[in-house]
């Protein structure tokens, strides 16, 4: 079994030409990100065999589903993969035990009852087998639409902007399901989204596409660090840091996260000592200063490194990529700080994080 899948397809629209060659790990969640119109949607329903280009090479594991060179061409309905919609489409006339068995009938010999018994536990749906969908939340109607996807025991799951439908609490009701996902199965995901906190929060792989073209690709933290593409621009601009919950305080409800050599202090979301998180930085946040902070309300004060120096959208203002304990912050500054500051790529500086998310 590879370690990558490859996606090579190269397709003529009305607004874009759409022209990527990717290299995407085997496992995780890789999140298409972009503008509407950006080709998102086409190159998961290109993957999926809905759509075929001109000139493609999809590869997923040791399988061609497509390969143009050769005549390869695998339909649809023989390509093993789940597909998840921004709508679950379920039967209104059935209940959830029945939708699911309907697409676990449909599938090969291989996916047998255990594989939906799996997916009924991993996504928290036992209690809502007998319920009908009009008697569902959104987030629990997509619940079920990825268990039924996750039933047949596919090589790859596409999730085509899953959760666009839903209002924000119902959102951050099923996040946490799809992260677990992410955690404990061992397929790849391609993920569709235009929404910060969903890029922020569950993607492991970012492709950043730009009318029909791979702007960027590669791990979260090192995309959203970049700075200098305009799809991550704006005031939702922020870096994904990592590191491990070490320490929990009780009296003022922190918890302390070790990054590498050095600590941050978040608001304690319960995770215990221990756990990994996974931290987003928002670069309106983060302030620099050539001299240790003293006796300062912002108590998160890290030593790093310029890395770069950059433009931001408005002519008033510049991102500064700091390099702190190996992973990369972000600040949004004014053009007359970097001058009356002359901070440049090299200089020793420090960083001071206002406030941090835990965002997973």
């Amino acid at each position: 079994m590879t370690n990558t899948n490859r996606i090579r397809l190269r397709l003529s629209r009305a607004q874009f030409d759409l022209d990527v060659d990717l290299q995407l790990p085997a496992r995780g969640i890789t999140v298409l990100f972009g503008a509407s119109g950006s080709g998102k949607t086409t190159i998961l329903r290109c993957v999926a065999g809905l759509e075929r280009t001109a000139c493609g090479h999809v590869r997923i594991g040791d399988s061609d589903w497509q390969d143009d060179s050769r005549g390869i061409f695998v339909p649809t309905w023989r390509r093993p993969l789940g597909y998840v919609f921004q709508e679950a489409s379920l039967f209104e006339h059935l209940d959830v035990q029945r939708n699911l068995e309907y697409g676990l009938r449909r599938t090969e010999k291989s996916a047998d009852r255990n594989t939906l018994d799996e997916a009924i536990e991993l996504l928290g749906i036992g209690s809502l087998l007998k319920r009908r969908p009009q008697d569902l939340s959104g987030g629990e109607r997509q619940r079920v639409a990825i268990a039924r996807a996750l039933a047949t025991r596919p090589k790859l799951l596409l999730l085509d902007e899953p959760l666009a439908s839903l209002d924000l609490p119902r959102r951050h009701e099923i996040m946490p399901w799809i992260e677990r996902l992410r955690d404990q199965l061992a397929i790849p995901m391609l993920y569709v989204t235009h929404s910060m906190d969903e890029l922020s929060r569950l993607a492991d792989e970012v492709v950043v596409l730009e009318k029909g073209q791979a702007a960027a690709v590669g791990p979260v933290g090192e995309v959203l660090a970049r700075g200098d593409l305009p799809a991550l621009a704006g005031e939702e601009a922020a870096t994904v840091i990592q590191g491990t919950v070490v320490e929990r305080d009780a009296r003022w409800h922190l918890a302390r996260v070790q990054l590498k050599d050095h600590c941050i202090l978040v608001r304690d979301s319960g995770q215990p000592c221990g756990s990994r998180v996974r931290l987003r930085v928002l670069a309106r946040d983060v302030s620099l200063t050539l001299d240790e902070p003293m006796r300062s309300s912002i108590q998160n004060h890290l030593p790093g490194v310029v890395d770069a120096v950059m433009a931001d959208s408005h002519p008033a203002q510049a991102l500064v990529r700091v390099r702190c304990d190996g992973q990369s912050l972000i600040s949004r500054v004014t053009w007359k700080s970097v001058e009356g500051l002359q901070i440049e790529p090299g200089l020793a500086i420090w960083v001071q994080v206002k406030s941090v998310a835990v965002i997973a």
